[in-house]
């Protein structure tokens, strides 16, 4: 997709009266959350890659620019500069998988504040859907307590790319695969999928239904045994289990998709155990998220794997970040750059070019962050690292199974609380002191310049 008009008009507008009384200002922008959705205590960053790639590939083409001019709004000098378009600023960016909390920024900008201005929406488009779908999807692995997770979400979605993007956002979470075919094949994700009930109904039996699906995937048969009366496709189940025995073969599971999923599955755990099935797994879908989860567990259900699919799609507790970019300085006639930040009621930003620093204890546990300026020499680790360098990428994004393996690796490190889905804890994030004197001391010189 040709992205160099994915963009609201404003910033088009904006732009080209930059061009006219800004042309050679610099600006820093910061892109961050505002504030944890209610009932949660983390967020995962996730989109970067897709943030890298439109970098790269940000372009305004010949018919953009058409379309443009017959809008009667751009002087013919701006559009020419248009044409030339690349970006040459600076990012900033946390790793994708890392783990953050308001207010620290995710990814930094910096360059000319024409191009700092033209990403925004792009930005924050693609980082708010897949950090939201991401942080949900920990959620729900969290509460699964090891059991395997698989996204069913593709029917849900808010259109077909946002299909995509939740499969990869809850594969980097944590799920161990999807029934998402294109994502699979992009992104290298597992794919997995069972049958429908249709496939069933279109049989005048249940169980010739199921001896006509194992003939074809002896190895990976799952039968859904829902759709008419649970019990006896439960039965049906191992009747078909105990014939791909006989045939050397191993049935590969059963799904329960509505009732009482705790009842089926405990039944269906001793009968298929009765059976000499043992190795058969129990698969649970249906309104599925981390509570459901977490409430069958408590009741005991034998549950192996869940699929989850509408309620971690679209997020349905939290279907939006509080996510925004603003502006945090801009140089002068000379060229340096002076601190800026906003002051609206319930809305004030910090100033200055900031950095994230992350501190551990002598064991390796996170014990808390500090939001600071970049020039100060804080203990902790940096989590902002350079990816774009005067508009060239400098740090190629981690494949998705890497991405992975570090989301996995860097939970382990916080709190055990901070992990519980319900949890109502809240990991420390200090404000230096070099940057609270900054804010203290701006918010009163801005407040006196409007008062002047």
């Amino acid at each position: 997709m040709n992205a160099g008009l994915l963009l609201d008009l404003y910033e088009l507008t904006m732009a080209q009266s930059y061009f006219v009384y800004k042309a050679k200002t610099r600006a820093t922008f910061d892109l961050f959350v505002r504030a944890l959705p209610r009932q949660r205590s983390y967020l995962i960053a996730c989109g970067l890659a897709d943030v890298l790639d439109y970098i790269r590939d940000l372009r305004f083409r010949q018919d953009d620019l058409r379309y443009l001019r017959s809008k009667k709004l751009f002087s013919a000098e701006f559009l020419k500069y248009l044409e030339r378009f690349r970006f040459r600023g600076d990012i900033w960016a946390m790793p994708e998988g890392t783990v953050f909390f308001p207010p620290e920024p995710v990814i930094r900008v910096t360059g000319s504040i024409i191009e700092a201005q033209l990403i925004e929406s792009f930005l924050l488009s693609t980082l708010n859907l897949q950090t939201m779908i991401a942080s949900k999807a920990s959620r729900v692995v969290n509460a699964s307590e090891g059991r395997g997770v698989y996204d069913f979400s593709l029917r849900r979605t808010q259109g077909t790319e946002a299909a995509i993007k939740v499969a990869r956002s809850s594969y980097i979470a944590g799920f161990a695969g999807t029934s998402n075919v294109l994502a699979s094949k992009l992104y290298g994700i597992p794919a997995s999928g069972t049958m429908a009930h249709s496939f069933v109904m279109s049989f005048k039996q249940e169980l010739a239904s199921f001896l006509a699906y194992s003939s074809i995937f002896p190895a990976r048969t799952i039968l859904l045994v829902d759709t008419y009366d649970t019990g006896k496709g439960i039965a049906n189940a191992i009747a078909v289990g105990l014939y791909l025995k006989e045939q050397g073969h191993k049935l590969l599971g059963i799904r329960l998709d509505s009732g009482d999923i705790a009842y089926w599955s405990k039944l269906a755990r001793r009968m298929l155990d009765k059976a000499g099935l043992k190795y058969v797994k129990i698969f649970a879908s249906g309104n599925l998220d981390e509570a459901a989860i977490q409430e069958l567990l408590r009741k005991g259900a034998p549950v192996d794997n869940f699929g989850v699919g509408t309620k971690m799609g679209v997020s349905v507790d939290a279907p939006f970040l509080d996510m925004i970019y603003k502006i945090s300085e801009v140089t002068d006639e000379e060229g340096n750059f002076l601190p800026t930040m906003k002051l609206s009621e319930g809305k004030i930003t910090y100033p200055g070019r900031k950095q994230v620093f992350r501190v551990q204890d002598k064991t390796g546990r996170f014990v808390k962050d500090i939001l600071g300026l970049e020039a100060e020499k804080l203990a902790g680790k940096r989590l902002l690292v350079k990816v774009v360098d005067k508009g060239t990428i400098v740090s190629e994004p981690s494949c998705p199974q890497e991405i992975r393996r570090s989301v996995q690796k860097g939970l382990l490190r916080f709190a055990l609380a901070m992990r519980q889905p319900l949890s109502g804890y809240r990991y420390p994030v200090e404000v230096s002191r070099g940057l609270a004197s900054l804010r203290s001391s701006l918010s009163r010189q801005l407040a006196k310049r409007q008062n002047g």
